[in-house]
């Protein structure tokens, strides 16, 4: 049976208080899905957001070894990841932490002031580090619910 996440009425002052005491997100920066296995598929999966939904597809993806897949541009500032191979993959520190599965990215203002705010708050999260460029660092998180989220 699927879990709920409960929904907490609060009031819109408490709602401002908690997010003063929080990390500083600037925007949401992409969603990351998973796509088979499979270069045909990758080809196919782009080609629906392409020519079904009118999407441009962003050349300036990095190769990622091991890591197939593309970036899809929503808007100005948004995207949809595609990412494809093996799971787990070469990226995954143990079960539960890989940074190929499904998740939705939050770009920070700060990552340093990130991670300490992290640790103010006793949030429990892990870092990648080089991944997709040699400064790049990556905090990922799990909301209650166990849905990801990428903080850069």
């Amino acid at each position: 049976m699927p879990t709920i996440c409960a929904i907490h009425d609060r009031s819109p002052a408490a709602i401002e208080e908690e997010t003063n005491m929080a990390v500083k997100i600037l925007e949401i920066h992409h969603t990351g899905v998973r796509v088979d296995t499979g270069a045909e598929k990758l080809d196919a999966t782009m080609g629906f957001y392409k020519d079904v939904l009118g999407l441009g597809h962003d050349t300036g993806r990095p190769t990622i070894p091991g890591i197939p897949g593309a970036w899809i541009n929503v808007g100005e500032v948004g995207q949809i990841h595609l990412i494809g191979g093996d799971l787990p993959s070469p990226f995954a520190q143990v079960p539960g932490r890989d940074p190929t599965a499904p998740h939705v990215a939050l770009a920070v203002e700060n990552i340093v002031e990130t991670k300490a705010e992290l640790d103010l708050l006793g949030a429990s999260y892990w870092s990648l580090k080089g991944a997709t460029g040699p400064d790049a660092e990556q905090l990922f998180l799990n909301d209650p619910c166990g849905n990801m989220v990428e903080l850069h």
